[in-house]
């Protein structure tokens, strides 16, 4: 049987499947915290302003993870400052969960940051979004002091990039 494979690479925000991505990821966070599925005119107002164009060099990039070829999972790093990048946007699509692409693509993202200078990573993230929380703790970040703020932040992390 062949073995199943994960592609990562940057790719702008506004393919096909980076937007596509980016709407589900955007539909699962705001999901949760709604207990509802979105309407399209939430899914596009709520789209509108991302701050996307941080989302590609020189000050940050976006990746596209594909699982046999199929768009299944994204994640952005932004750079704060000469010191910091920010992840955000990290998701996999629920049908890709469970087969090593969350750890992949956290790679795939410090490896990014590190690229773009940076020493540190970090995130801000919501309580409920457990399984989240779970693969940052995983792959080493800690909790930290709130570093920017924003209505769906409720917990901060960070790791220092070696």
């Amino acid at each position: 049987m062949a073995r199943m494979t994960w592609t990562f690479s940057p790719e702008r925000v506004d393919t096909p499947d980076a937007v596509s991505l980016r709407r589900n990821y955007f539909g699962d966070v705001a999901g949760r915290y709604y207990g509802r599925v979105l309407s399209e005119d939430e899914y596009d107002e709520g789209m509108i302003d991302e701050g996307l164009e941080l989302l590609a060099p020189p000050a940050g990039a976006f990746l596209v993870g594909r699982y046999e070829g199929k768009a299944a999972a994204c994640g952005g790093i932004v750079l704060l400052d000469g010191e910091r990048a920010e992840l955000t946007r990290v998701f996999i699509r629920p049908a890709f969960r469970g087969l090593g692409g969350a750890d992949l693509l956290m790679d795939g993202l410090e490896r990014a940051a590190r690229a773009l200078g940076a020493r540190r990573t970090v995130l801000n993230t919501r309580l409920d979004l457990v399984e989240a929380r779970a693969l940052y703790a995983r792959h080493g970040y800690g909790e930290i002091p709130a570093y920017c703020s924003g209505p769906y932040m409720e917990i901060w992390y960070g790791k220092e990039l070696v």
